[in-house]
């Protein structure tokens, strides 16, 4: 479903759920230099804590990420009848405050694409009538080296875990059936905000990433929330020149829990537009998702039962966002 109109505080404040105020800034999360000697045993303590941490030296061009973000902003701002022309999301394409098909909404617009090269240039031909050359090369250019910068984040991450093969993280993702997906979003300010005292609108609301990996680009306008062991919401301080990390549930499983996916969200801002992009890392849709048994000792047992990851998905896309998805694939019951 697409909206034809572009949001209003008034008519979608009544549809999705507000909090009260944040807690403070959160300073600790980890840093990890990806030309640190030691990044390794620094990317699995910070997955093992948070299952989050921010990445910097990465080696993505800034020049990639400037043009990208240009010709998204480009393509957000302009009239709501355009954009409905690349919607709606099947899944892939363009949504606007609808997330999913489960009820989730929130004050936000997007374009969804998968990663696949050649599916990748045949919706960004359509979604961008206009100088759709220029997008789709600052697509092609930014999900390239993005997907260089994680493979060898994962792989480091296999190092540390001491798992063997090394690939055994990076190899579904850089398989050619890789179902891996790109998403930028689009927070427009809300200015009706400044009339909500004690309140916050939902961006986006809180929820794990059901893939292998996430890695997060934004520019510097402050929204990104994650939720703590303390059971505490925190807001990340945004970095533009950065990329953050996130754990998804399907590494959550793969390392037998010993990696935790981080439940997170958005907020909206009444001043400034956020605008992110979202590389998810996804295996195959028939990858088999079980612990690597090179991280199980001697006698330990598996928390999860066998699945694939299409199994997973197809059970994740008919959730809420934040229902607790991993649950109906534990061997014991549990909750968050």
């Amino acid at each position: 479903m697409v909206v034809h109109s572009q949001p209003t505080a008034l008519d979608h404040c009544s549809l999705i759920k507000t909090c009260k105020p944040t807690t403070s800034v959160f300073n600790g999360i980890p840093v990890v230099n990806l030309r640190d000697p030691e990044a390794k045993t620094l990317i699995v303590k910070a997955c093992e804590e948070y299952g989050f941490f921010k990445l910097v030296n990465h080696g993505v061009p800034m020049e990639f990420i400037t043009r990208l973000e240009t010709e998204a902003l480009k393509f957000f701002n302009f009239p709501q009848s355009y954009k409905d022309k690349a919607g709606p999301p099947d899944p892939f394409g363009y949504g606007c405050k609808m997330i999913g098909s489960n009820g989730d909404m929130g004050w936000i617009e997007y374009l969804l694409l998968n990663t696949n090269p050649q599916i990748t240039s045949q919706k960004t031909h359509t979604v961008f009538r206009e100088n759709r050359e220029i997008f789709r090369s600052a697509v092609d250019d930014y999900i390239q080296a993005v997907k260089r910068m994680t493979f060898e984040v994962v792989e480091l991450m296999a190092d540390g875990l001491k798992i063997e093969p090394r690939d055994a993280l990076s190899r579904p993702l850089r398989d050619e059936k890789s179902d891996s997906c790109f998403r930028l979003n689009h927070y427009p300010p809300c200015p009706e905000l400044q009339a909500l005292s004690g309140r916050n609108l939902i961006g986006f609301g809180e929820h794990t990433d059901p893939q292998i990996i996430s890695v997060l680009r934004s520019n510097n306008t402050s929204g990104l929330q994650i939720f703590l062991k303390d059971k505490t919401w925190v807001s990340v301080p945004p970095d533009h020149a950065s990329f953050f990390i996130n754990v998804g549930d399907a590494l959550q499983v793969m390392t037998n829990g010993r990696l935790r996916s981080v439940r997170h969200r958005v907020l909206a801002d009444s001043v400034s537009s956020r605008l992110s992009m979202i590389y998810f890392g996804g295996p195959p849709l028939n990858e088999k998702i079980v612990p690597l048994a090179s991280l199980m000792a001697k006698g330990e047992e598996s928390l999860y039962k066998e699945f694939t990851w299409w199994e997973y998905k197809t059970s994740a896309y008919k959730s809420r966002l934040g229902d607790y998805r991993l649950g109906l694939f534990e061997k014991t019951a549990s909750g968050l």
